[in-house]
């Protein structure tokens, strides 16, 4: 994956998990429009946690039909990780 997909993977996670908070924070309010909402986000985070684990296995996919690919990948990066990390 690259730069903009880690990023938005990321982020979709941070949304989720204060997503999930705010769920439990508000489970003993009983408003009426507070209930909608509530059931409205459970079911984006459903279909969120559903769309992770789809580009999860999409890319365990790609990983398995072209793993020298990927072996260069993870090894440039690591590469250039340790470039940068060496620089002090």
């Amino acid at each position: 994956m690259d730069r903009a997909t880690d990023k938005l993977m990321q982020d979709l996670r941070a949304v989720m998990a204060d997503a999930e908070d705010l769920l439990k924070a508000t489970a003993g309010q009983s408003d009426e429009r507070l209930e909608q909402a509530r059931a409205r986000a459970e079911e984006s985070l459903r279909a969120a946690r559903a769309s992770l684990q789809d580009a999860g296995l999409q890319l365990e996919e790609q990983v398995r039909l072209h793993p020298w690919t990927a072996l260069s990948i993870a090894a440039a990066a690591g590469l250039v990780i340790g470039i940068l990390l060496s620089r002090k």
